[in-house]
């Protein structure tokens, strides 16, 4: 029996007094990749103080603020649809249009669910609103509120084609803002002309009679992530001190290797490093392997021309680096591994647009020994996800689909990189983590 009871579903509209949504927004190719992956999922849990509203007028700001956002962001409030005339995919939205807003209730202790390193996923995956969206058309949006004996829940589900991370965590922070009764700085922008790709809306149309070639039907097979129910997941928080000291030991192993670098690395290109050795060693790899690693790229701010940083959507290009495990268990593995992590981050600043299509491998790598990062240490969810009682006590990514996924995002107190991550075996988990505490040291 679930711990969550569903106690109301219903709809928040985009205010009448906002301007005609516009007509459909086709996917840009990069967004019709994310057909066949459409879920983008998130919780936000928030445990009870003295600035906590009562839960019924917490609901209130909550549906008002949400209403108030959407006059600015009312593509989230349409639907993803087959555009048949076309064979296209994209966002269409009307007056009638509306965010489903489900309003739940949880017996579970929100203290314990919010500081247990280990994740209770049954309870977490209950506090994101289910989307069937196997078929279009299929909301773009969904929202849920959780009241918990000790606190609050906000989850969400977006279709990853309308929103990327980025794009996720402003729009949190344009209705976290308004939940507050502060006016948003940031003004969304939902123009595709802007993203310029070779062949255009050509393009896209390709990617679609390629990936998802029964629209509107866009289920995946169920085995795809058939594993991930049985993914063991632990989130681990680097302080500014456990940062500082992996760059200088980076810094410090690339001199002694007669290799000094030009500037330290970036704290993306650390912790990404440590989490990279860390897999590898708790893997049972031969030391001749290569062990892959795959992860995104904003490119908004690198197109040509760019588009702004209140673009909503998805613009991601891949980057995928290898090494050979023997290179990751040596001992200069951090600074090997931040060196190949900083070398895929260059190729992409020659050619952002080269690896736009994350499907496609050259070659292709295994994928029992790759590490898939999403996310982003820069994501700053904790300071923005303040609705008027204070931020989050812990956040958590919700879809984590693979064996070996790491999800990045700034720690709660804004200085550090809270690290979230996915592994099939317990046994590898409790390695991942004595290698983490080891290398931290």
């Amino acid at each position: 029996m679930s711990p969550v009871r569903i106690v109301e579903s219903a709809y928040v509209g985009v205010p009448e007094t906002a301007a005609p949504p516009p007509g459909p927004i086709r996917f840009t190719a990069m967004e019709a990749l994310w057909v066949v992956f459409p879920v983008l999922q998130h919780v936000l849990l928030y445990e009870a103080g003295d600035d906590m509203p009562p839960f019924d007028a917490i609901l209130q700001s909550l549906r008002s603020s949400l209403a108030a956002t959407l006059g600015s962001f009312a593509p989230l409030a349409g639907k993803l649809v087959h555009l048949e005339e076309t064979g296209d995919v994209g966002i269409s939205c009307s007056a009638s249009d509306g965010v489903r807003f489900v309003v739940a209730e949880c017996d579970a202790d929100i203290r314990r669910l919010a500081g247990d390193e280990e994740h209770d996923l049954r309870v977490l995956e209950a506090l994101v609103p289910e989307v069937d969206m196997d078929r279009l058309p299929t909301a773009v949006l969904a929202v849920q509120a959780t009241r918990f004996e000790g606190g609050v829940a906000v989850g969400l589900t977006v279709h990853h084609g309308a929103a990327d991370g980025r794009a996720l965590w402003t729009f949190v922070d344009a209705w976290a803002t308004a939940c507050r009764g502060e006016t948003p700085a940031a003004t969304p922008c939902f123009d595709r002309s802007l993203v310029k790709m070779p062949a255009g809306d050509e393009l896209a149309s390709d990617v679609l009679r390629k990936f998802a070639p029964n629209l509107p039907s866009v289920a995946l097979a169920s085995s795809v992530f058939e594993d991930r129910k049985r993914l063991t997941r632990r989130t681990f928080t680097l302080d500014e001190g456990d940062i500082q000291r992996l760059k200088q030991r980076i810094v410090h192993l690339n001199e002694s290797g007669g290799t000094p670098l030009p500037r330290p690395p970036s704290a993306f290109a650390a912790v990404v490093a440590l989490a990279w050795t860390c897999f590898a060693r708790c893997k049972s790899f031969s030391l001749d392997d290569d062990v892959w690693l795959f992860f995104f790229a904003d490119i908004r701010e690198r197109l040509d021309p760019p588009v702004g940083a209140g673009y909503i959507g998805s613009c991601l290009t891949k980057c995928l680096a290898r090494l050979p495990a023997r290179e990751l268990h040596g001992e200069r593995a951090l600074a090997v591994a931040a060196s190949a992590v900083q070398d895929e981050i260059n190729k992409m600043k020659e050619d952002p647009i080269a690896g736009w299509n994350f499907f496609s491998f050259d070659p292709m790598p295994s994928m029992d020994r790759l590490m898939n990062i999403s996310g982003s240490s820069g994501f700053s969810a904790y300071q923005i996800a303040d609705f008027g009682w204070g931020k989050p006590r812990r956040t958590e990514p919700i879809r984590m689909n693979t064996d070996g996924q790491v999800a990045l995002m700034g720690s709660r107190d804004g200085r550090g990189v809270q690290v979230s991550v996915a592994l099939l075996q317990a046994a590898q988990m409790d390695e991942f983590k004595s290698n983490l505490l080891a290398l931290l040291e």
